[in-house]
């Protein structure tokens, strides 16, 4: 077997280093404006990028990499959250990755952006949904947490279709 390229193992600890600095965003601004009138905590952008770096990573240091990174996510976000968020963390977090995964793998031999795009979506509305429920028992901020990770989401496939343009011109 050979060993992931160092930029697969940065892809992977930028996904790692993701979660921790989500929940400091959280706990050190609150709620920021996303956009079209809507708020979200701020940690939303953080979260959004977390789910297209997995899928990245994924693609560079396979599966069992990711499904350790998730383990070890889920334990730095409970970790290093503020307690009163850490369990709401940590449980989005676990299980929006995990379906973001699920949801991932068998659209990939459909390619690389169909399958970002359709795990993300899955990923961001189980996230969204279960954090806001368990860190604030509410709904308010349902809106601007998908606007939020829906930005993150279309500007890291936008980057990345140019990134495949550019290398087929090249090529």
């Amino acid at each position: 077997m050979k060993s992931p390229a160092p930029a697969g193992i940065a892809t992977l600890i930028a996904y790692i280093a993701t979660i921790p600095a989500a929940n400091l965003a959280v706990t050190h601004f609150g709620a920021v404006p996303v956009g079209l009138g809507y708020v979200a905590p701020a940690g939303v952008y953080l979260v959004g990028l977390a789910l297209v770096l997995r899928d990245l990573a994924r693609e560079a240091v396979g599966r069992g990499a990711i499904l350790a990174a998730i383990a070890i996510g889920t334990v730095l976000s409970y970790l290093l959250a503020d307690p009163s968020l850490a369990t709401a963390s940590a449980v989005a977090f676990a299980v929006a990755e995990t379906m973001d995964f699920v949801v991932y793998e068998p659209l990939r031999k459909r390619g690389l952006l169909v399958a970002i795009l359709a795990s993300n979506a899955v990923g961001l509305l189980a996230d969204s949904l279960l954090f806001l429920h368990l860190a604030f028992g509410s709904f308010n901020y349902l809106p601007g947490q998908i606007l939020g990770k829906a930005w993150m989401t279309f500007a890291a496939v936008a980057v990345l279709a140019l990134l495949r343009r550019r290398s087929r011109a090249i090529a």
